[in-house]
């Protein structure tokens, strides 16, 4: 573990450093391979009549961006949930942004004859957005408020209750199933830009936010009667990590579908390295989440090449044995 402030401040140095370099691989790697120093001549003397330059403006630019973007917000939410449900194995598709999410896409294919890559995108943080908002509301009712367990069991109950909707318009159009999968899989291939910077402003923001509640969380993370005693208004700053949760979680649903496990081991990762100061943990976490979707997108463009594996499928391999070992190591709540 990391102890000293400076040596964690290192540490994220050389994460940030990290990162650039697989953001620089990533417009190098894949079906067609272009030189480091085409990447290099892309930035400085772009020519629109070059092949390799062409394919790294309209195409691996835009996967880098949404890679280093999306694994941020995925890991951040990760962070905010276990942290939020004191619930070690806990992941953002817990509050049901997932399920909601997939299931105003497939409204949105089946009964609106939408088309678009935006339109599924603004429909599923729309879906996001009602469905991490229903699973609060119906958390806070009750003599005890906002409690992790209640949260656990709504997210549960609205996520069913979606994914049966959800299987229900598949079964009365078809059609639609091949490219509902194509989100259920979760993906960065084929998305524009346009699509990152609609939602870039909300979504850095959110981060922002998450990285000025790391004191905050220190003290919630003591549990309810401590942070009271303590002064700190807990049902205020529960609702506040909701909507981010929400946020963050539904942003990167919407652009790219699914992508599971992030949210999962990143937190984990992070808080072995730097221990449970969330000042700490949720920048460390913000890195290593671009860290594993950028790897994870890499890999996915050579394993049946000409064709690529789903980025979600990817995550799911790296993080499926991850959650195994949780799961058999007995993780205490933190």
């Amino acid at each position: 573990m990391l102890q000293t402030t400076f040596v964690k401040s290192i540490g994220l140095c050389v994460l940030f450093v990290l990162v650039a370099c697989l953001i620089y691989c990533s417009l190098a790697m894949g079906q067609l391979s272009i030189s480091f120093r085409a990447v290099w001549d892309v930035m400085n003397h772009y020519n629109a009549e070059d092949t390799e330059h062409l394919v790294i403006a309209t195409s691996r630019f835009a996967r880098a961006m949404i890679a280093l973007v999306l694994g941020m917000t995925l890991a951040v939410a990760g962070v905010l949930v276990q942290a939020l449900t004191r619930n070690p194995i806990a992941a953002p598709d817990l509050v049901g942004v997932n399920a909601g999410a997939i299931f105003f896409i497939v409204l949105a294919i089946t009964w609106l004859n939408i088309q678009s890559l935006a339109g599924y995108m603004w429909f599923g943080f729309l879906g996001a957005a009602l469905s991490g908002t229903a699973v609060f509301l119906l958390s806070s009712w009750g003599r005890d408020g906002l409690t992790p367990i209640k949260i656990i069991l709504a997210g549960t109950a609205l996520s069913a209750l979606f994914i049966s909707f959800t299987q229900g318009l598949l079964v009365i159009d078809e059609q639609s199933i091949q490219t509902v999968l194509f989100w259920i899989a979760g993906s960065i291939a084929g998305r524009d830009l346009e699509m990152l910077l609609s939602v870039l402003p909300i979504l850095c923001a959110a981060l922002f936010i998450s990285l000025l509640l790391g004191k905050s969380m220190n003290v919630f993370s003591s549990g309810d009667d401590i942070a009271k005693g303590l002064g700190q208004r807990v049902g205020l700053l529960k609702i506040l990590m909701g909507i981010l949760i929400v946020i963050l979680a539904g942003g990167s649903i919407a652009i790219a579908g699914s992508i599971g496990f992030i949210g999962l081991i990143i937190p984990h990762v992070s808080k072995k390295l730097v221990g449970t100061d969330y000042r700490w943990v949720i920048p460390y976490a913000a890195l290593l989440g671009s860290l594993l979707l950028l790897c994870a997108d890499i890999a996915a463009r050579f394993i049946i090449m000409p064709q690529e594996v789903p980025i979600g499928v990817m995550t799911a391999i790296i993080g499926g044995p991850f959650f195994v070992y949780l799961v058999k190591r007995g993780v205490s709540k933190r």
